[in-house]
């Protein structure tokens, strides 16, 4: 694999790169040239920088499956021309991002890097300038053979260099604002990197990267709660476009033991829609088998989602239904890790 020490900046809006509105005191985004005038830290840097810059910035509340695919295409447009990629984006939706965007670029061989801050990079606190930064410097990590030191999709927050579609925004208001609860780190980044080569997903190198741009979004996420009413929830699953469910059970993967219930997800499931059982716990997985109301949800064919996020339960979905029409190709596929996004028990 031919290095080119270059890194592509692609600035997609977000925190890192917003100003106060000088008549509304609000945080509103800025060029991007106001971005770079503040990290003269930039000169520093020994790889090249290219950027790129969506125009208007977006706001990360109003990210789309639509803008996931153009942040494919500009990648895989130039993949062959950078060692890395930085991608700055909001936190809101950073972690949906990065799941969606783990499972569109198939056989990745090199460092996709989200970043982003909790307070403007102008500003005298931020912590914008160390994770830019930061996020530069492992985007174009290589090892000594030339393959990439984190050929995945990840997020960078804090000191802490993490699985994208295991990452969960964890709090709005501190600095340590994302966390993988259900996978360790990939890498410490104190005085030194400290990577754990053991839990970075190891590519064919040797095989081409292969983007996938389409995405299906007719899926809904459904939390189970105590006092669920039956024409809501019938109402919902009666939607003729809706092809995918992830429903966020209790505990180990129960559901209330209620006739209806059962029966309505029964039908559904009988109608092809797809539905995938993930735990409301931050930490631990489903276990479907463990209790008897868990079990009831299993013969109803739904299928677990083991320890996945929810934001990597709903991008896997949307990726999949996108690639297949056949709803018991994509039941399979929910089983299986992709992309690192599962850790499936062994038997």
């Amino acid at each position: 694999m031919k290095r080119t020490n270059k890194v592509l900046l692609i600035y997609t809006g977000g925190t890192i790169g917003m100003g106060s509105n000088p008549i509304t005191g609000a945080l509103e985004p800025l060029d991007f040239n106001h971005l770079a005038d503040n990290v003269p830290e930039f000169k520093q840097i020994t790889t090249d920088i290219d950027t790129y810059q969506f125009v208007p910035p977006i706001d990360s509340s109003n990210m789309s499956p639509k803008l996931w695919g153009d942040i494919v295409t500009i990648i895989a447009d130039r993949y062959d021309r950078y060692d890395g990629f930085v991608i700055l984006h909001g936190t809101d939706t950073m972690a949906y991002t990065a799941s969606a965007l783990s499972f569109m670029f198939e056989n990745l061989t090199k460092p996709i890097i989200l970043t982003g801050s909790q307070l403007p990079i102008g500003q005298l606190r931020t912590d914008g300038k160390e994770n830019l930064m930061t996020s530069i410097e492992l985007a174009s990590t290589y090892k000594d053979d030339g393959t990439a030191m984190v050929p995945e999709v990840c997020i960078y927050f804090n000191g802490h260099l993490l699985r994208g579609n295991r990452s969960t925004k964890q709090n709005a208001d501190e600095f340590n604002a994302f966390d993988s609860f259900n996978y360790p780190h990939l890498c410490e980044a104190g005085v030194n990197f400290t990577f754990h080569e053991h839990n970075i997903l190891k590519p064919d190198f040797n095989k081409p990267m292969i983007p996938h741009i389409g995405l299906d979004n007719n899926v809904i996420i459904f939390s189970l709660f105590p006092g669920l009413e039956e024409h809501l929830v019938e109402h919902v699953l009666d939607a003729p476009e809706l092809r995918g469910i992830v429903m966020r059970s209790f505990g180990s993967g129960n559901a209330p033991q209620m006739p209806w219930l059962m029966k309505l997800l029964k039908k559904a499931t009988e109608r092809g829609i797809v539905v995938v059982n993930i735990s409301q716990c931050i930490s631990g997985q489903v276990e479907m088998s463990r209790y008897d109301a868990g079990y009831h949800l299993k013969e109803a064919g739904i299928v677990t989602g083991y320890d996945s996020t929810v934001e990597a339960a709903v991008a896997k979905l949307m990726h999949l239904q996108a690639r297949y029409k056949d709803s018991d190709i994509i039941r399979q596929y929910m089983k299986k890790s992709l992309a690192g996004e599962i850790t499936i028990p062994r038997t």
